[in-house]
């Protein structure tokens, strides 16, 4: 772990050589993601509530996606650009050094700009919380927590998922965009707004709602099954086979003597 951070700090120090292209970019992050707020803003100012839920939960299920997204974005996102590794052939270097090859890959692309997105999310939440009726107790703020820990888990599977599917493509499989860029899009809503069947997809497939929906059912009172708080966790476990996936892509990886 030590060596991680003082790769973050040379990284943090590097792209401070250029605060200002640095700062214009978190304010176009904040800015072009912020446009989808006023997306969901503008819909509720017409229709009040989608399938009962108001604004204000809405904006719970929204931020806690994009939180969690947001910061799998900024220190996982190494391995969204694995395929490069691969056909350019430096994935060999990465596998002559004495590290692991999931610690290079982690500090390979660390991307602090993405703080513009996750200062929205923290914005949403804040107009959110003192509004959507919930009353905080403990186990709540525990629950809100395990959302979002539970989301990076899911995240960051995804993209190790990513990155091993790329062993066997070379290139990159752009559908799989849709179950990290486009869950966060359509994760602004609770998932049961798009039909059952997609919400067992993202239940018992690729484990989106265990940190998106159930939780939020919880959270919001509208249900008292205190087991829903907890399901987040199952996110982390969802790392396990995609790492699994991913050492076995490793495992069979071949030169190309290049």
């Amino acid at each position: 772990m030590r060596l991680y951070f003082k790769y973050v700090a040379i990284i943090i120090k590097s792209q401070m050589q250029y605060k200002a292209s640095f700062f214009m970019t978190v304010a176009g992050q904040f800015l072009v993601s912020f446009s989808a707020f006023f997306g969901v803003y503008f819909m509720f100012d017409r229709f009040n509530e989608v399938e009962g839920f108001s604004f204000a939960e809405v904006l719970i299920c929204f931020s806690t996606v994009l939180l969690a997204f947001s910061l799998s974005e900024c220190f996982f996102r190494g391995f969204d650009t694995f395929p490069k590794l691969i056909r350019s052939g430096s994935l060999d270097r990465l596998l002559l050094r004495p590290r692991s090859v999931i610690l290079q890959v982690l500090t390979s692309t660390i991307e602090f700009s993405r703080v513009g997105r996750f200062l929205q999310a923290v914005i949403m939440l804040c107009i959110a919380i003192p509004t959507c009726g919930v009353t905080w107790t403990f186990a709540k703020v525990m629950t809100l927590l395990l959302m979002v820990i539970g989301g990076m888990a899911v995240y960051c599977a995804l993209f190790i998922l990513y990155a091993g599917i790329s062993f066997f493509t070379i290139e990159g499989l752009e559908f799989m965009n849709v179950f990290t860029d486009g869950t966060r899009e359509f994760g602004k809503y609770p998932l049961s707004i798009y039909g059952k069947g997609v919400l067992s997809f993202f239940t018992y497939v690729i484990p989106i709602a265990l940190f998106q929906y159930y939780p939020f059912l919880y959270l919001i009172g509208r249900t008292d099954n205190a087991w829903y708080a907890f399901l987040p966790l199952i996110g982390i476990v969802f790392i396990l086979p995609c790492y699994a996936f991913f050492a076995f892509g490793l495992s069979r990886y071949k030169s190309t003597g290049s």
